[in-house]
């Protein structure tokens, strides 16, 4: 599970999106590649570490690099938003805790392709919250999308989980729905103006402390004493080490993506990291997940893309409504 960067700024880019912006979504395709050997990582240092030193090793790494790049440009970490960062702290941090569990207990495909499921379950839950206010129509494209998502999840869990993988499936479910929450809630700290290096600074921190307090609870229930990581050898490391610089370089990329492209091209590139985990998982593990979990995950994609598409038309509407709507009062005013 990842930190999205906050859409409001860019809501309006699909109407005036040229060829260098879309270019610039291409960024979207290298950090999906790097979280994809991310989650590489995180399975291969699942096998001898546990979810909390890997947790609290990929947010050491970020909070370090991303205080020392403030530190150069001239920027600050005050923040007048501490509640605010602490809900999306605490419900992201759990997320990407319950992912890199289920990494460690699925094939790398499954696990992603579960965790990329985000997208949907924020349509699902802006929609049914629009439309339970009456602010919003029902729509039978959107609401296929999320339905035909689940399908694809059914097609792609039966082929590829064994009878003691279960857990690991529910718990990558789970993730993504946290993830959806944490999203929407990076949203609204972009639209109180906080900016995108100080919220990841902040998510970066609370997987510090969730890393800590875990490791040292998980050490004291196994042991009876207090510890925080165990004696690591130099390929635990160095994996983990790794999965901290990966997860911060596609960070920094995705934040360019979002920045600089065209956004629905961005937002949909994002899901080429279920192909490159699908590759990793065949080349490394031997994962095949058959002519039913292929289909479920190209079912999943498409759904998870019809859903963007919704989200951002939906978006873009609702902003040339109230851009409408000012104007109007503006001039009755004069």
């Amino acid at each position: 599970m990842v930190s999205k960067p906050d859409w409001q700024p860019y809501r309006n880019q699909q109407h005036q999106a040229g060829p260098v912006d879309r270019m610039q979504s291409l960024w979207m395709l290298f950090a999906s590649f790097v979280f994809a050997i991310m989650g590489v990582c995180v399975k291969l240092a699942s096998d001898t570490c546990s979810t909390s030193e890997i947790v609290l090793f990929r947010g050491l790494v970020g909070v370090l690099l991303i205080a020392a790049m403030v530190r150069l440009q001239g920027g600050t970490l005050r923040t007048t938003l501490p509640w605010h960062h602490a809900w999306r702290g605490s419900v992201g941090v759990t997320a990407l805790w319950l992912w890199f569990f289920s990494i460690g207990q699925l094939p790398l495909a499954t696990a992603m392709t579960l965790n990329y499921m985000a997208p949907i379950w924020i349509a699902a839950i802006v929609f049914a919250l629009g439309w339970w206010h009456g602010q919003r129509r029902f729509e039978w494209g959107l609401a296929a999308a999320i339905v035909t998502s689940f399908v694809g999840v059914a097609l792609l869990l039966k082929p590829s989980m064994h009878a003691e993988q279960w857990l690991g499936g529910l718990v990558a479910l789970i993730s993504g729905v946290l993830s959806a929450l944490a999203y929407i809630q990076v949203k609204k700290l972009g639209q109180l103006g906080e900016p995108e290096y100080r919220v990841v600074f902040y998510f970066s921190a609370s997987g510090v402390i969730a890393g800590l307090l875990s490791g040292l609870a998980g050490s004291v229930i196994a042991t009876g004493a207090p510890h925080i990581l165990h004696a690591l050898s130099t390929r635990e490391f160095i994996l983990l080490l790794a999965i901290g610089l990966t997860a911060t370089v596609a960070q920094i990329a995705m934040t360019r993506a979002y920045r600089l492209g065209a956004m629905l091209v961005t937002a949909n590139l994002q899901y080429t990291g279920i192909v490159f985990s699908s590759i990793w998982g065949m080349l490394i593990w031997g994962d095949h997940p058959g002519l039913s979990g292929w289909m479920g995950i190209a079912i999943i994609l498409a759904s998870g893309m019809a859903a963007t598409f919704y989200n951002v038309r939906n978006t873009t509407i609702s902003t040339s409504s109230r851009n409408r709507s000012s104007s109007n009062s503006a001039f009755r005013e004069k």
